[in-house]
């Protein structure tokens, strides 16, 4: 049986939303994603977009046991290979979210301390989660899971494949490099949130303090370790085991470059003290995340090997976002910044593409660099790139097949492959939905028709049965960004 989530907020269905009722068609029926794949899948005659090798018109893609066998023009298939026939439409790699708090099993936040690098949100993946096909339906096949924004250093994420309704160990995306989500501004200082009791820190300088603590605390933890490993190594004898720490253990890692550093930022000024405290500490920051005043700062970021992962346009929202432009993205990328755009929302993740193309728009960004912003840039960020973000040989089979250019307002994704298995086809989605909407009208007439019906006085009374304690998953605690 499978359990349907509550919408998240913002993702209200309505009545004339296709889109919407199909994910929630195709999330109940799993019987599309759960077929064995075809060993081999040929999609011929289509505009291929590789991301990384140019396009190819009239090109194909060959599927085989879950990874791209082949890309091309003259692309040849064994004879029981299932072929798709793409003329005039497009394929892509799966656009890769680099930004997102989808498929969490309840609040994306622990709140209850300004460090909390020692939770994981791998141990709270929940594929029964509607985002999951709703992020397919806009050809999305991968999501970097973060942590909410509540704290200066938060929990640990997960980079997880788009694969709704099968075991969690199945969705985590192994070849991940280890990440951890920091926030700085508004959020981790509780501006906006009423704390009882209140939580340090309360002001941006105190936001610096307590990371600077954290990794004081680690790098001396650090040295324990070593100390003792050494003494180990001399052949001391009754050595004391240093205590582990479950806390310190993860920011030794960004210490030593094992885990990468994704910060929720926005002003100009705080983007330039974690450049700092990284340097004081030598350690590197993977992404600044949304980053909306990056465009003020942007040799700095450059200079610091770091990463924008950002709104296209989206700002205004609160008094931090304020002087957010639209010109970001292009500003960062004429820069020399690796940029990729995200989308931190459930509904707003599949409109990536109609993202990528508004950076055409404002800013001129060149087409191609646009499409591989939600490509093979957030691949790159993520430490991923060898398997993911392009048409290649060998590389997972993640496709995406277009009703037109991706990044024209009027393209949706037709079909979408994960690992080489259809798990989302628009046409069978749409179909079921409708199925559904016809069952459920007949459901609500046979109810009518059951409450007119006249009670019989002489049916024999039954003792109404036993009640149990029900649990009920709530949708998530508010939004993480």
């Amino acid at each position: 049986m499978i359990r349907l989530r509550p919408l998240r907020a913002g993702l209200r269905l309505r009545a004339n939303s296709i889109v919407a009722v199909a994910a929630l068609a195709a999330l109940a029926a799993p019987a599309l994603a759960q077929k064995p794949a075809s060993r081999e899948i040929l999609i011929r005659n289509a505009t291929v977009m590789t991301v990384t090798k140019g396009v190819i018109e009239n090109g194909s893609v060959l599927i085989r046991d879950g990874k791209i066998a082949d890309v091309g023009t003259s692309v040849k298939a064994s004879a029981d290979a299932t072929v798709i026939d793409a003329a005039g439409k497009f394929v892509t790699p799966g656009v890769i979210d680099c930004h997102s708090h989808i498929a969490v099993d309840g609040s994306v936040n622990e709140g209850s301390f300004s460090v909390t690098s020692m939770v994981r949100i791998a141990d709270v993946i929940d594929s029964s989660d509607s985002g999951i096909v709703i992020g397919l339906s806009g050809g999305v096949t991968m999501a970097n899971v973060l942590h909410g924004s509540a704290n200066a250093i938060g929990g640990q994420n997960a980079v997880i494949k788009m694969k709704p309704n099968r075991p969690a160990g199945e969705l985590i995306y192994g070849n991940a490099p280890p990440g951890i989500k920091f926030a700085l501004g508004e959020n981790p200082k509780r501006s906006n949130f009423q704390a009882n009791p209140a939580r340090y820190p309360r002001t941006r300088m105190g936001v610096e303090n307590v990371i600077r603590d954290a990794f004081t605390r680690a790098r001396d933890y650090r040295e324990v370790w070593a100390r003792y490993n050494a003494d180990v190594k001399a052949g001391k004898k009754r050595v004391a085991v240093p205590r582990r720490d479950l806390e310190l253990e993860p920011l030794v890692e960004v210490l030593e470059g094992k885990r990468l550093v994704h910060s929720h930022c926005y002003r100009a000024d705080e983007i330039l003290m974690l450049i700092r405290v990284a340097r004081d500490f030598n350690f590197r920051i993977a992404t600044f995340q949304h980053v909306l005043e990056g465009y003020k700062v942007a040799p700095e970021i450059l200079a610091s090997g770091a990463g924008a992962s950002t709104f296209q346009d989206f700002g205004g929202y609160k008094i931090e976002a304020f002087d957010a432009t639209p010109y970001n993205t292009a500003m960062l990328w004429k820069a020399g910044i690796l940029v990729s755009l995200n989308s931190d929302d459930g509904e707003r993740q599949r409109r990536l593409n109609t993202d990528a193309a508004r950076a055409v728009r404002y800013g001129g960004v060149p087409e191609d660099e646009a499409l591989k912003m939600i490509t093979i840039n957030p691949a790159k960020q993520l430490g991923i790139d060898r398997w993911v973000g392009s048409l290649e040989r060998g590389k997972d089979a993640d496709v995406v097949i277009w009703s037109a250019h991706p990044l024209s307002s009027y393209a949706v994704a037709e079909k979408v492959y994960v690992d080489g298995n259809l798990e989302f086809d628009r046409a069978v989605a749409i179909r079921d939905a409708e199925a559904r909407r016809a069952e459920s009208k007949r459901l609500v007439e046979q109810e009518k028709a059951d409450k007119s019906a006249k009670p019989n006085p002489d049916a024999p009374r039954t003792a109404p049965a036993p009640r149990h304690g029900l649990h009920h998953d709530d949708a998530c605690e508010g939004g993480g960004e």
